[in-house]
């Protein structure tokens, strides 16, 4: 009996089978360039409570030469200002505390401590730190290496809310060279994800862009200048990705062009695109997960 990847399509790529593929990993581990850097990370998350209402939370970490925080929004209330918090601001440095909102006819109550965050070169704290945002008297985000420890001292009897990433959004800007992590289910581990568009420092005419998993080349694209666009589907832990690229400003718009890149799971029943589907969809019982990448050449 076949297996799912070739039953599928037999130019897709699994991960966690080297005979799919047969690229060398060299395109993205012999570069001596360092990863382009995060400027904004956006998470959004889906929160299902014991009424089985539904609410989407949006979690931003931001940096940049003035400021460094987070921004917190709820549901699709845009009259409803987000919780920011500016922890390099020198009229507000709270970088503990809590605050209560209210949005689309829910209430919400944020505690955080920043105070001994840790952080790498992105915008994201990664260590000694939490935030925990309450929807309707149920726990729901839980992020950050001390949140479980603080939401035990804090709400021994509170039920927790059922809790899905769905979509994930980069700023990046440098060089050609991305760097990042992704989970693509609930279940699954993190994966190491290796951005590099490079070549013609190597002999080549035209640049080539190559796309590492966990050390692994997934596709190859050769030609970038003509083939600035495209797709292909990969399989992680299981799952039919589907990878699209757009590296036209790149190359036509250098002034103000971003490139973009972007993972998106879906079923491997659908022969759809994610281009024709809403990035969001309330009423679908399975959780999909995207990564989007922009990616700013500033070098």
């Amino acid at each position: 009996m076949r297996d799912m990847v070739s039953c599928f399509s037999e130019s897709a790529v699994s991960v966690s089978h080297p005979s799919c593929s047969s690229y060398s990993n060299t395109a993205c581990i012999n570069s001596s360039l360092t990863p382009s850097v995060q400027n904004s990370v956006a998470c959004v998350y889906k929160i299902i409570l014991s009424t089985q209402k539904q609410v989407l939370i949006t979690v931003t970490w931001c940096r940049n030469h003035s400021a460094q925080g987070l921004s917190i929004s709820f549901g699709d209330d845009s009259s409803t200002p987000p919780f920011r918090l500016n922890t390099n601001s020198r009229f507000f440095r709270k970088k503990k505390g809590s605050r209560l909102m209210e949005s689309d006819n829910s209430s919400f109550e944020v505690f955080w401590d920043l105070s001994n965050a840790k952080y790498d070169t992105g915008p994201e704290p990664v260590d000694s730190f939490y935030v925990l945002v309450m929807a309707d008297s149920e726990m729901g985000l839980i992020l950050g290496d001390m949140a479980e420890e603080a939401a035990a001292k804090k709400f021994k009897a509170t039920s927790v809310a059922k809790v899905s990433l769905i979509s994930r959004r980069e700023h990046c800007s440098g060089n050609t060279l991305y760097s990042t992590k992704a989970q693509f289910s609930d279940t699954g581990i993190a994966h190491e994800i290796l951005i590099r568009c490079g070549g013609e420092s190597e002999g080549l005419r035209s640049p080539v862009l190559s796309v590492c998993i966990d050390k692994k080349t997934v596709i190859r694209v050769k030609r970038l200048r003509w083939n600035f666009r495209g797709n292909q589907s990969i399989f992680v832990d299981n799952l039919l990705v589907d990878l699209m690229w757009d590296v036209h400003d790149w190359f036509f718009n250098p002034a103000s062009g971003y490139a973009v890149f972007m993972f998106r799971t879906r079923s491997g029943m659908d022969s759809r695109l994610w281009l024709e589907e809403k990035l969001v969809q309330k009423d679908q019982e399975r959780v999909e997960f995207s990564l989007l990448i922009c990616a700013c050449k500033s070098q």
